[in-house]
């Protein structure tokens, strides 16, 4: 599978990215902000990383900005199976840009895209998503998406940071249209 939008091509993850992957992704800033990624993210990781097994029916993509030249590797996103002790199979969406592309809409960007792919070819009727407490920026890329806090807060491991960190559950139904910002604070 593979998607393309305006500004950005998403595909699977090649043996041949790792280099790129290791150098756009080594950031604490970006890194403490994933349930799974080790910090210091080491190319060993990458080189793992690119080469594991993948559900093949769900969406895995690295994020390129696509240029006139090689597009240039930004992010990641996709869609994993996942358990969390309540939710057996549920499917989750998760996604990060490094640090040089935040707050370009990249990873909203992406996410539609994925989204759609969800809705529309895979016929998911519900996805979940989550982000840490102290990662707004994530949370408002759910909101623009159409996902919708459940209230629950839940501790995850950061293998990052080492410990369990306070994070937030949204949940999307298929077709949900997104807001522009987080309902909460309009008004």
């Amino acid at each position: 599978m593979f998607a393309r939008t305006e500004r950005l091509l998403l595909r699977p993850a090649w043996d041949e990215d790792a280099d790129a992957l290791h150098a756009a992704i080594g950031d604490e800033t970006v890194v403490r902000n994933l349930a799974k990624a080790p910090w210091p993210y080491r190319l060993e990781d990458a080189r793992s990383f690119v080469g594991a097994a993948r559900d093949a029916a769900l969406p895995d993509y690295l994020i390129f900005a696509r240029t006139h030249g090689t597009p240039r590797l930004i992010g990641g996103i996709g869609l994993a199976r996942e358990d969390h002790g309540d939710e057996t199979g549920t499917i989750e969406l998760g996604y990060w840009i490094a640090r040089p592309y935040w707050g370009l809409g990249f990873a909203t960007e992406a996410a539609r895209a994925v989204v759609a792919t969800a809705d529309h070819t895979l016929r998911i009727p519900r996805l979940t998503a989550s982000h840490f407490l102290d990662n707004p920026a994530s949370r408002n890329v759910l909101y623009k998406l159409g996902f919708r806090p459940t209230g629950e807060v839940f501790m995850r491991r950061s293998v990052a940071r080492r410990r369990e960190v306070a994070c937030a559950r949204f949940v999307r139904e298929a077709g949900a249209e997104g807001e522009s910002s987080n309902p909460a604070l309009a008004a």
